[in-house]
């Protein structure tokens, strides 16, 4: 029996792999029918804050493992005292949180944005000055697609910003003139062993992925940096699950982390379809102390996000997508499309990461223009 804290469409996935190879999950999520319970042998729905809940899911299963990072570290604690949470509430209260991410990586010399932690208008006024330039304040914790940032710019009138911004504590960080965005997972098992994925080259709209291109069209050189940056923190971090990583590719060629996740990701979901072990079979391998899997690349790929935007004229014709070649469609049975809510995606297999691209921008054509 598997325990996975959230009911989005990472536990749903994890859940069927899980299923494949024999275990039965139990989800905890706030909302009854979610994506992953849709899915599960049991769904418990509470508050994270329901410690007596949390006691009986953690009763009933062997070992716990989470789909997202804003869940309290109050319940992981709970839940740790009836049974192992992978990765460990330590992983998650650093990963869920901006500040104490960033001071981690730069503890350990790992290269990433320059940034300041301000708590005030006066220390922001300070941080402005220091960044010289263009920057983006985000907030310390619970933000994600983009929520919870702001384009500043020294000059701007820190009072004015701070007000704008809710005058919550959180990080500036310099701004990086970057050619890629990429992201690398990284598995690591309960014997300390580690298997790395193909890094990925993802392109962001409105902050959202849109696409994810494997394998990556940036140099060898900077894909073995990549996977040699992210196997340093999974054992610095002591981890045993899954982390991905998110990468800056600058302009002169330097590397700098711009993110952890210490779960699956949504640019790690070409592995359903594209490799030889998915990152949710991966997740399941690593939390139960397996081996862990191969992570080679059959073919190249590209993935779509399907966000609710495309069902404003209702249902997308998926007959049209199904009719697609070596086209893969996985819906995550979401109750709701809203503007910019992830609904599902695309895979395209093809012989090239080029043409795997250019048929998943015809596919979000034509699907966007129905």
């Amino acid at each position: 029996m598997l325990g996975v804290l959230g009911g989005g469409q990472l536990g749903r996935m994890f859940a069927l792999d899980a299923a494949r190879l024999g275990y039965r999950v139990h989800v905890f999520d706030p909302e009854a029918n979610c994506p992953a319970g849709q899915v599960s042998a049991i769904e418990v729905n509470a508050p994270y804050s329901d410690e007596g809940a949390l006691k009986r899911f953690a009763g009933a299963v062997d070992a716990v493992t989470y789909e997202f990072e804003n869940i309290p570290l109050r319940a992981i604690e709970v839940i740790a005292e009836l049974a192992p949470v992978r990765p460990r509430g330590e992983v998650l209260h650093i990963c869920q949180h901006r500040e104490r991410e960033k001071n981690f990586l730069a503890a350990r010399g790992i290269p990433c944005a320059p940034f300041w932690v301000v708590d005030s208008a006066e220390e922001l006024a300070d941080a402005l000055r220091a960044v010289d330039g263009p920057g983006v304040l985000k907030t310390a914790e619970f933000g994600y697609d983009g929520k919870g940032q702001m384009r500043v710019r020294t000059g701007d009138d820190p009072h004015e910003v701070w007000t704008r911004f809710g005058r919550r504590r959180a990080v500036l960080e310099g701004w990086v003139d970057f050619t890629h965005e990429l992201s690398v997972i990284c598995a690591r098992g309960l014997d300390g062993a580690t298997s790395v994925f193909p890094v990925i080259e993802n392109r962001h709209t409105d902050h959202i992925l849109d696409f994810s291109i494997i394998p990556s069209r940036v140099p060898e050189a900077a894909q073995a940096e990549a996977r040699s940056i992210a196997q340093g923190i999974v054992a610095a971090l002591d981890i045993a699950g899954i982390l991905a990583v998110e990468f800056f590719l600058s302009r002169d060629g330097r590397l700098l982390v711009n993110e952890l996740a210490p779960r699956p990701h949504n640019s790690g979901h070409f592995s359903l379809d594209a490799c030889v072990t998915s990152q949710f079979e991966q997740q399941v391998r690593a939390v139960c102390g397996l081996p862990l899997g191969s992570t080679e690349l059959l073919r190249p790929a590209a993935m779509l996000n399907l966000l609710g935007d495309l069902w404003k004229n209702g249902e997308p014709a998926w007959d049209e997508v199904l009719a697609e070649p070596d086209v893969k469609l996985h819906l995550y049975g979401k109750d709701a499309a809203r503007l910019g809510r992830k609904m599902g995606h695309i895979c395209v297999l093809a012989d090239s990461a080029d043409e795997a691209l250019r048929r998943a921008e015809r596919i979000k054509a034509s699907l966007s223009s129905a």
